[in-house]
């Protein structure tokens, strides 16, 4: 943290007693809570948890969800919101170039290099359709889930989405509205669907 780097944890495999080592040299955040993310598992007939398990024993650690009601549906948002409290979670789109794109072929990575995959339901998946290939949520359908489908109370959302992440991160101008903070604003209707967007105090978008 000392060198503006926050150490997080991701894609693993690591058991319960991995994080918390990990967090008591600095980890602080679980990335992408839930995908690609070890959980209970029995050896030698002795149950041994994971990462999922440390995400929510664990106070300091804050989770990194994809709120997009795909990769995590909303009753398991839920469970999320009631198990590690509303300060400890951060909305995160994760979302690839298909990003608000219509149905229909798309490419995870690099141009020429990348994964071929398939837009719909508002997820890409991998051509055979056995798994997914990427997220192509924006940040309000986040929000939207958090309000619409779990039922959080906007400012709350709203904050997962702008104030802890900014929190975070440290010293920043960014997250809040308030003196000596970046105007960058999103206005939405009630149906969180943005209409303006300034960045910078400057109207970008309406």
């Amino acid at each position: 943290m000392k060198h503006g780097v926050v150490p997080c944890i991701g894609h693993s495999d690591a058991t319960y007693e991995d994080v918390l080592r990990a967090y008591e040299h600095g980890a602080v955040c679980l990335t992408h809570f839930y995908s690609a993310m070890s959980t209970i598992t029995r050896r030698d007939g002795y149950r041994i948890p994971g990462v999922v398990e440390a995400g929510y024993l664990i106070d300091g650690l804050h989770l990194e969800v994809i709120a997009d009601g795909s990769h995590i549906p909303p009753t398991l948002l839920s469970m999320i919101c009631k198990l590690k409290g509303m300060d400890n979670i951060l909305l995160v789109t994760d979302a690839m170039r298909g990003a608000d794109m219509p149905v229909g072929p798309s490419l995870l990575g690099r141009k020429g290099e990348g994964l071929a995959c398939i837009i719909e339901d508002g997820i890409a998946k991998l051509p055979d359709r056995t798994a997914f290939a990427g997220s192509v949520a924006t940040a309000d359908r986040l929000v939207r889930t958090m309000v619409q489908k779990v039922g959080l109370p906007l400012p709350e959302a709203v904050a997962m989405m702008t104030f802890h992440p900014a929190k975070l991160l440290g010293p920043t101008h960014k997250g809040s509205i308030d003196i000596g903070y970046d105007a960058d604003l999103v206005f939405f209707d009630e149906n969180i669907v943005p209409k303006t967007v300034m960045v910078s105090g400057q109207i970008v978008m309406e």
